[in-house]
């Protein structure tokens, strides 16, 4: 049921969603109506048709009547011979762009990562979650975390949309909280003071010079 403009339904319209109820479908609209359509849009007979197409008529009829589902290349056709194409579109009319296939997105077996995830390019150190166990951080990896990944998302998307969000709060950053840790952490450590420069003779089988070191590795930071 398509409706007029204003969502209502005419009672033509209902008779016709009765009719084209068994028919094949692109979605909710019926493939030999978008046919049909399409050969009004471009004034062309179902023989005009078939030879811009390289179809036969019968096919082209058959098509229209239902009785054969077009494929997605042959239905294309039809519509590009009427000027008209196949998109995408979300439930608010918007476009959706296809996922792009590059190597970034592939790991060292050539399989792509999860599309329904965010891949991390460079990964910086607690990004990957092999980081726990020592290995080797990989060039590339990607959130498994769902809920991260969303809060992730709705931060970008409120920090890049200013004029959009303008007089929104902020929404909840993820990390802040491991960030506001590991600052309580670092100011509960005591501070390094180094020794005074010892007199009396050492012996250089206890000395450790790792601990006497100003800049000493920071603990955090060595993911430690």
């Amino acid at each position: 049921m398509y409706g007029d403009s204003t969502g209502a339904a005419s009672p033509w319209s209902r008779e016709a969603d009765e009719r084209e109820m068994s028919l094949p479908k692109l979605g909710r609209y019926p493939v030999g109506g978008l046919v049909r359509r399409a050969r009004r849009i471009a004034d062309l007979s179902q023989r005009e048709l078939a030879r811009r197409t390289g179809l036969s008529p019968s096919t082209v009829a058959r098509i229209e009547t239902g009785e054969v589902a077009p494929s997605l290349a042959v239905l294309q056709r039809i519509l590009d011979a009427a000027g008209l194409f196949l998109v995408v579109v979300d439930r608010e009319g918007h476009v959706v762009q296809p996922m792009r296939d590059v190597a970034d997105i592939h790991d060292g077996a050539d399989r792509r990562y999860p599309a329904h995830l965010d891949t991390i390019l460079d990964p910086r150190p607690g990004e990957w979650w092999a980081d726990q166990y020592g290995l080797a951080r990989p060039p590339e990896t990607f959130y498994r975390d769902r809920k991260r990944r969303d809060a992730l998302r709705a931060l970008s998307r409120w920090e890049v949309r200013v004029k959009l969000y303008r007089g929104v709060p902020p929404p909840p950053d993820p990390d802040a909280e491991a960030r506001r840790r590991a600052a309580i952490r670092r100011a509960m450590r005591p501070r390094y003071v180094p020794p005074p420069f010892p007199t009396e003779e050492i012996d250089v089988d206890e000395w450790d010079p790792a601990l006497y070191t100003p800049d000493a590795p920071d603990e955090e930071a060595a993911g430690t």
